[in-house]
């Protein structure tokens, strides 16, 4: 259990405090502006501390993509950049030991882009998943999106298509966002409906293609496309659904990241506990 954790003032400076402070037994940065295109080359000094800071804690490390990454886009120059930044993001983990870099699915934006968006993931995509897989680092990992502005996959169904279109890579794994996928319309408060949206997952991608799930409760309410973070069990979706969400054989081992915003370690504490203790 861990967190999305903030970065200032260098990443061992800022992240390894905020671990110990947090309970932290995972984490997950950002390596450049989440809402912008820079991609800084990064501290040495700091990345090592960093790396051998998080191996000495056995605390797995992930890189969230920037926000505005969106293979599908019918804007040539955005898909540029957006390639760009993995293969910025997967080398910036391997200088961290990153485990896998984060990407969210993307969009054709407009409906006349919808036939070309899926043939134009394939060929940004596959070089990075190759190139990703020859260097044996950090593996890529999509997540589905909250749903809204032709989503490429943002119901789980969605990414048995997505996963063809690069042939099912092997380097390509799926993070699993609990407020998107309640936002995208799967009723996870539902008795049984958190176990329901992982069997379909799993049916839709296979087993083993899971590596990591995003744990935030919701503002808002099943299906609003909206992508607004709670505390777990102080949302829309409740705690009953969290619990299922850490009794399912797919999340058995996997690192689950909260990512409610919180000026300081203790809301991100908060939520790290309530997951501890409902893993039991």
């Amino acid at each position: 259990m861990g967190s999305h954790t903030p970065t200032a003032g260098g990443l061992a400076r800022a992240v390894l405090p905020y671990v110990d402070a947090a309970g932290s037994e995972a984490v997950q940065v950002y390596v450049g502006n989440s809402r912008g295109w820079a991609l800084p080359d990064g501290d040495r000094e700091q990345d090592t501390l960093f790396r051998d800071g998080c191996g000495e804690r056995n605390v797995p490390v992930y890189i969230h993509a920037s926000l505005l990454t969106n293979l599908g886009s019918p804007t040539p120059a955005t898909v540029e950049r957006s390639v760009a930044t993995l293969a910025h993001g997967l080398r910036r983990g391997a200088a961290i030991g990153a485990t896998g870099v984060v990407f969210h699915a993307g969009s054709a934006v407009d409906a006349a882009h919808a036939d070309r968006a899926m043939a134009q993931l394939r060929e940004a995509l596959l070089p990075l998943l190759d190139a990703a897989a020859a260097a044996g680092g950090p593996m890529l990992l999509v997540e589905p999106s909250a749903g809204g502005g032709r989503s490429l996959a943002a119901r789980v169904e969605q990414l048995g298509p997505y996963l063809d279109a690069v042939d099912r890579h092997p380097w390509l794994g799926v993070c699993f966002d609990t407020c998107h996928a309640w936002a995208a319309g799967h009723d996870l408060a539902a008795e049984g409906g958190m176990t329901r949206t992982l069997d379909a997952l799993v049916a839709a991608v296979g087993p083993g293609r899971l590596r990591l799930v995003h744990a935030n409760d919701s503002k808002d309410l099943c299906g609003s496309t909206r992508d607004r973070h709670e505390s777990i069990g102080k949302g829309s979706i409740g705690e009953p659904a969290f619990a299922e969400l850490m009794a399912h054989p797919a999340t058995a081992g996997l690192p689950v990241l909260v990512e409610t915003p919180t000026e300081k370690h203790h809301g991100h504490a908060a939520d790290i506990a309530a997951l501890k203790r409902l893993r039991g």
